[in-house]
């Protein structure tokens, strides 16, 4: 039996010809991520170990984003310790304030991950490279250390399900509502440590920000990483973003997949998952009217300059609803001046919005906009887990871009269908300017 996308890339790693599903490999990394929650526990483990060095300064990458800006004295620290290591080590791919990003949207940008390569990080989203057709996945803050001494990490090959994709996106419906139908549809456990390889002819009509976001979201289907082949889009995003070679991997005809989950995107509607799991998910029909107190248009999921863009059509010239908070937070530095130079962040502001640095801030409960108790949050993030972004009584209801601007302005969630769709965002080479 041939071998899938997923299990070719960790075969060529391990040095290997060929690997089957549940086959336990060592391979070797292209890149080591942390970020200021998870990499100061790895450091610690790091120096357990007694090595004297990393593996390769240039195949670490350091991105306090979580609490940073620091929110508190202990963030404070939690930073500090990153930065000093990152200086001690002489690691190259360290992110701070003034040049810093949400790391799953930084690292991509800044063309430190490219197709084929193999990446580990010290966060569950760490899955969203696999949108450039790498294999990525979480690891825990003692695997990272590992890695970050050996440049190796043992891996229990996964098996794989089959996601085809057929048809258009209808207007107002996109890849954050494609995702959030799949984990609807097949369960937080659905993909329990198999890889979702998303296939079929709609795929070259997917846009890079839709498949970054789709990645992203693997691992709420309980998938060990997400996976999309390389294609025309690919291949001219990687020219963007950086000159190194890389290898393309396909999936073998004969390629073996335990299931096979087939979806029509223009039969899609925008999709919002309710309290507590993302797999509580309701099509825009049955969810809008519930009344909302805070809207978050931003992560690693959603953070990207086609995101701002999208939000920024619906809200223009018009006013967030009276008594409701709309934090806008671009992903990184290099969208949070695109943004501004295209006039987004002047939409937002008059629109009654704010605008805040790169941080993963609200998502994960961190700041810049937790909920207090009874409150409820349309959010462009990730997950809805109990007290995810604030208070154990609170709500967060994950939704699109779209549907987060127009919930924005009713003070309720809403159906952006409402709207006059804009054009589809074009693909940008470096957000249309040089940095």
């Amino acid at each position: 039996m041939g071998m899938t996308m997923t299990q070719k890339i960790l075969a060529a790693h391990a040095g290997k010809t060929g690997v089957e599903a549940g086959e336990l490999i060592e391979a070797k990394v292209d890149l080591v991520l942390g970020n200021d929650v998870t990499a100061p526990v790895a450091i610690k483990e790091f120096q357990k170990t007694g090595a004297s060095a990393v593996f390769d300064t240039s195949k670490i990458a350091l991105v306090p984003d979580h609490f940073a800006p620091n929110k508190d004295i202990a963030a404070a620290g939690q930073c500090k310790a990153m930065r000093d290591f990152a200086q001690g080590m002489e690691i190259e791919n360290y992110f701070e304030v003034g040049e810093m990003g949400i790391e799953h949207a930084l690292l991509p940008e800044k063309g430190l991950v490219l197709p084929g390569e193999l990446v580990v990080g010290a966060d569950s989203h760490t899955c969203t490279y696999g949108a450039c057709g790498a294999f990525s996945t979480g690891v825990g803050s003692t695997d990272m250390a590992a890695a970050m001494a050996l440049g190796t990490a043992w891996f229990k090959v996964p098996a794989a399900l089959r996601v085809e994709l057929t048809g258009t996106f209808p207007a107002w419906v996109s890849g954050k509502d494609l995702v959030l139908h799949l984990i609807g549809k097949i369960g937080v456990d659905g993909a329990l440590y198999r890889s979702l390889e998303f296939q079929g002819p709609a795929v070259r009509g997917l846009s890079m920000a839709d498949r970054f976001t789709i990645a992203n979201m693997a691992i709420e289907a309980g998938a060990k990483n997400g996976i999309f082949p390389v294609d025309e889009k690919t291949r001219a995003w990687a020219a963007s973003v950086s000159m190194r070679p890389y290898r393309e991997y396909g999936p073998d005809q004969d390629a073996g997949y335990d299931e096979e989950i087939f979806i029509d995107l223009s039969a899609l509607e925008p999709t919002v998952s309710f309290p507590h799991l993302p797999s509580n998910t309701k099509t825009i029909s049955a969810a809008a009217g519930l009344s909302i107190d805070q809207v978050v248009i931003g992560s690693c999921t959603n953070g990207r300059i086609e995101d701002l863009r999208v939000a920024a059509s619906i809200l223009r010239g018009r006013k967030v609803a009276k008594g409701l908070r709309c934090i806008v937070i671009p992903a990184t530095r290099a969208i949070y001046l695109a943004a501004m130079r295209e006039g987004l962040l002047e939409a937002f502001v008059e629109a009654g919005a704010i605008v805040s640095t790169p941080t993963c801030g609200p998502c994960l409960g961190g700041h810049m906009g937790i909920l207090a108790a009874g409150e409820r949050a349309v959010a462009t993030t990730n997950r809805n887990f109990v007290g995810r972004m604030g208070h154990p009584e609170s709500e967060v209801y994950l939704a699109s871009p779209a549907v987060a601007a127009a919930s924005a302005l009713a003070g309720k969630i809403a159906d952006p269908r409402s709207y006059a769709e804009p054009k589809r965002s074009r693909e940008t080479r470096r957000y249309a300017y040089t940095d």
